[in-house]
C-alpha cells in the first residue's frame, strides 16, 4: 500500500519500495521519504499535501500561490497536477512528524536534454507550527542527497521571491545567487518583487 504521510512514519525500511526510502532511518525525526509515481501518493497524503499548501499559502508562504486566501478548490488541481506527473526524474520528498506530513518539496530534472545534468526545486514549504524546527533544512539537505546519489544531477537551480529573507535561509545551506529579474513578481500595484535565482553547484 503508498505509504501516507502517517504511513511513511511508521513503516520500516523495508516495507517501502527503493524509491520512497532514501534517507529513512530510524531514530531520524523528522522522517523522510520521498514519492516518484503518481500510485505512491495515497489519498491520506494527497489530504495532506493539499491541507499544508493552503496553510502554508495563506500565512504567506511563497509557495506558488501569490494571491491569498486559497482554498482546497485552487490548490486541489495543482497539487493533482503534481502528482500526476511523479516519476523518478520528478519527485516529492516529504518530512513526517509526530505520524503527520509537516513539509515537502518538490525535485525535478530539467526536461531539455542539454540541460538534463541539472535539477530544480520548487514549493519548498513547511508548516508554521513546526517552523524553527530544522525540517525545511532538512528536506533540503535530503533533496540534495537524492539529486546527487540517486538522479545522477550536478547541481541544482530555484528561483524565490525577494523581499522574504529567502535566500539567506538558502545561502546558509550552500546556495548562492546567481541573478535576478529586477521587479519581475508584482503582488500589488506598487509592489513589485525581484526574483531571485540561485544555484547549488557541486553537489
Amino acid at each position: 500500500m503508498p505509504p501516507t504521510g502517517r504511513n511513511a512514519a511508521s513503516s520500516s525500511p523495508g516495507d517501502l519500495g527503493p524509491c520512497q526510502t532514501s534517507g529513512v532511518g530510524e531514530g531520524m525525526r523528522p522522517v523522510l521519504a520521498q514519492c516518484c509515481a503518481p500510485g505512491q501518493v495515497s489519498p491520506g497524503l494527497r489530504r495532506e499535501l493539499i491541507d499544508c499548501w493552503i496553510t502554508v499559502s495563506n500565512a504567506g508562504g511563497a509557495v506558488g500561490f501569490p494571491f491569498p486566501p486559497v482554498d482546497a478548490a485552487i490548490v486541489s488541481p495543482v497539487a493533482d497536477e503534481l502528482i500526476a506527473s511523479l516519476s523518478p526524474d520528478r519527485r516529492l520528498l516529504v518530512a513526517v512528524a509526530g505520524g503527520a506530513l509537516a513539509g515537502w518539496v518538490h525535485l525535478q530534472r530539467h526536461s531539455k536534454p542539454v540541460i538534463a545534468h541539472w535539477g530544480l526545486i520548487s514549493h519548498l514549504q513547511t508548516l508554521p507550527a513546526v517552523r524553527g524546527q530544522g525540517i525545511g533544512g532538512a528536506l533540503m539537505t535530503h533533496a540534495r542527497q537524492v539529486a546527487r546519489q540517486e538522479m545522477g544531477l550536478e547541481q541544482l537551480h530555484l528561483a524565490v521571491r525577494g523581499g522574504m529573507g529567502l535566500e539567506h535561509f538558502y545561502a546558509r545551506l550552500g546556495w548562492r545567487e546567481i541573478g535576478r529579474w529586477p521587479g519581475a513578481l508584482r503582488l500589488a500595484p506598487g509592489d513589485d518583487r525581484d526574483e531571485v535565482l540561485m544555484v547549488l553547484s557541486p553537489l
